[in-house]
């Protein structure tokens, strides 16, 4: 099987996963007695643990040079995770559950973008065309998803993690060997700690981190709306196929504007988004607003990905993916997932204009690197 269709396979089973996770696992966190302030909580520990669990498991593929074997490792340790997951009620062994099915889920990302991207500039695949059959299974998943929840209750949440976690798992034993020459004995980390690439890693945990209120409360705002299950997920769906569009049609944008521009762009659009969906107060308005996402998250991950890809030697790429995905999903989107609880709990929907706060701060530092170019 080619190489491009194994990594279509692995993305198709993640995003499965974020899918149902993403949109939906709040509310069964919720159904299982939680408060705001304790999803809130969960939630941005879940992101703090990626904090050792990325950085070791990019440490360990870059030492062995065979990625495959720590993602089929973690890919089983998600499984075991979201099945211990099933019977858990409680704050304290919900936490203790969800944070370890979290640190083997979230540490397989950056593996396979390494991945990826070294076949990608090995010109085997194009990264943002093989990528966009994640986000195409995130839709039909989420579409899935909530057509179950509005017919049989938030509790088959948990059941549908576990099926893709299953899938993931037989991905990761699926995917094709090697992925990049191995780390020298003693990395050279002076690369990762250049005041250019350090801003770059900010900016991009500010513009991804502005999702936190959407990807942790959206769907208890919309319900609170009275917006049906059903249109919740045709929303998380639609934004999802806006993102799929910049995938695959990113390239001529990255050749125009640069990595670092996409960052900007993704910016600049998270601030009209977050400001503008503190105000919306039907699907029609949401429909259009979630459009957006294509830039917001699309353009941003696009232009990040490239950056790495061009930015760091290959003994080191698979630890610099785990460093960026710790700082942007676990610094940024953990630390600014605990606020976001906070203002949603006080605010509801108007907590979102914190967010085009933070989206303006990450456009801001993006720009800065595009016009010193260090």
């Amino acid at each position: 099987m080619p190489a491009s269709l194994r990594l279509a396979f692995f993305y198709i089973a993640m995003f499965s996963l974020g899918g149902v996770q993403l949109p939906f696992w709040p509310a069964w966190l919720a159904g299982r007695g939680l408060s705001a302030g304790e999803i809130g909580t969960l939630l941005a520990l879940c992101q703090w643990i990626k904090l050792a669990a990325n950085p070791l498991a990019g440490i360990a593929a870059d030492r062995s040079a065979a990625p495959r074997r720590v993602m089929l490792a973690l890919g089983l340790g998600a499984v075991a995770g979201f099945a211990l997951l099933l019977p858990a009620r409680g704050f304290a062994l919900l936490l203790l559950t969800g944070t370890f099915a979290t640190a083997c889920f979230s540490s397989l990302l950056p593996l396979g973008d390494h991945l990826a991207l070294t076949l990608a500039y090995g010109g085997r695949l194009d990264y943002g065309r093989v990528r966009l059959w994640g986000s195409l299974s995130f839709v039909v998943a989420a579409l899935l998803a909530g057509r179950l929840i509005e017919a049989r209750g938030a509790e088959v949440v948990a059941p549908m993690l576990l099926g893709a976690a299953a899938l993931i798992a037989l991905a990761c034993a699926s995917l094709p060997a090697g992925g990049g020459a191995p780390a020298a004995r003693h990395p050279s980390w002076h690369r990762l700690a250049r005041p250019s690439f350090l801003a770059f890693l900010a900016a991009a945990a500010l513009i991804q981190g502005s999702h936190a209120v959407y990807y942790g409360f959206g769907t208890l705002y919309w319900q609170r709306l009275g917006i049906a299950d059903s249109i919740i997920a045709l929303l998380w769906a639609e934004g999802v196929v806006a993102e799929i569009l910049l995938f695959y049609w990113g390239a001529p944008l990255l050749r125009r504007l640069g990595p670092r521009g996409l960052l900007v762009l993704g910016g600049g659009a998270g601030v009209l988004r977050w400001t503008l969906t503190g105000f919306a107060a039907g699907a029609p308005a949401l429909a259009l607003l979630q459009l957006l996402h294509g830039f917001t998250f699309g353009a941003a991950h696009l232009g990040a990905m490239h950056h790495l890809a061009r930015s760091l030697p290959a003994g080191q790429a698979a630890t610099a993916q785990a460093v960026y995905a710790t700082v942007v999903g676990g610094i940024g989107q953990g630390l600014l997932m605990l606020p976001a609880g906070a203002l949603y709990a006080v605010l509801g929907g108007r907590a979102f204009l914190g967010m085009a706060a933070v989206a303006a701060a990450g456009a801001g530092l993006s720009l800065l690197g595009t016009a010193t170019k260090s």
